[in-house]
């Protein structure tokens, strides 16, 4: 038994190698079947935000529609997409579309984007310092370590004029090797992104993912330096690619684009980066 299937009940658990059993005996025309008319679905979320905009805004939506809605909260951003892939999941809302991207490729997993969605913009927190304008010799900073959340925290501080990334330098893949100037020679210290709220006793600055600030009870307004979204660092919802055309992936995805999500972000999201259809 693999640590996702010890996320669900002993009995559920049974229950769904039984059908995959079944449904492996009856063919891939029964799966398909299967998958299509399915109406339980297994929605796994980071902690925070993520978790919290799928409680408010989506599965209320989805089980107007008739299906039971089950999430799964995790605290990393590495359980996730195995679990998606492994078949704990049907589908998850936590990453931008980056890191889904290169973490796919790097494991090899069939994943692919269904809808954006919001996320709350990453942000540069300080209980010793009011602005990145009093940043001194030396100061630590504690930032994320998975590359794509590393490179996007790198140019945050370029844009505030911290740090110099050299020329040519891909801003998606930028780490630390790819600094030309850094002027105050701040100390970059990388952690695993669930644990950059704690740093902040320890650093200067720690340069926190929105779900994992808000998670940890700060604020977006409290926040010495927020980025700017782009769209590419937009949450999205993935799947596998053999479900992306079922009928209840397309009604995830309608929830999303819906008048009534867009109604819970205004109301409860305020400050979040939103795709173009969210405006």
């Amino acid at each position: 038994m693999t640590a996702f299937q010890r996320l669900l009940p002993r009995r559920a658990w049974l229950s769904a190698l039984a059908a995959t059993t079944a449904l492996a005996l009856l063919g891939p025309g029964a799966a398909l079947a299967q998958s299509a008319s399915k109406k339980e679905l297994v929605i796994g979320g980071t902690a925070g935000s993520n978790i919290d905009q799928l409680k408010a805004g989506i599965v209320p939506l989805l089980e107007k529609k008739g299906y039971q809605v089950k999430l799964v909260e995790f605290n990393d951003y590495v359980q996730p997409n195995l679990a998606l892939a492994q078949g704990s999941l049907d589908a998850n809302f936590f990453q931008h579309r980056v890191y889904l991207r290169k973490f796919a490729a790097d494991q090899k997993l069939d994943l692919v984007e269904l809808v954006q969605g919001p996320i709350a913009p990453l942000g540069v927190y300080s209980t010793r310092r009011k602005t990145l304008a009093e940043a001194r010799e030396g100061d630590r900073v504690t930032l994320p370590n998975d590359p794509s959340n590393l490179a996007r925290a790198l140019v945050l501080l370029e844009q505030n004029h911290l740090v110099k990334l050299k020329a040519g330098i891909d801003p998606l893949r930028a780490s630390e090797k790819d600094l030309e100037a850094n002027p105050l020679k701040l100390k970059l210290i990388p952690l695993e992104a669930a644990q950059l709220p704690r740093s902040l006793g320890d650093a200067e600055y720690a340069i926190v993912n929105g779900n994992f600030a808000i998670s940890s009870g700060l604020k977006l307004t409290e926040a010495v330096a927020l980025e700017k979204t782009p769209d590419h660092y937009l949450n999205v919802v993935a799947v596998k690619r053999a479900d992306q055309d079922t009928p209840w992936a397309r009604d995830i995805a309608e929830a999303y684009r819906s008048k009534e999500f867009k109604a819970v972000v205004d109301s409860r999201f305020a400050g979040y980066a939103k795709p173009a259809f969210l405006q």
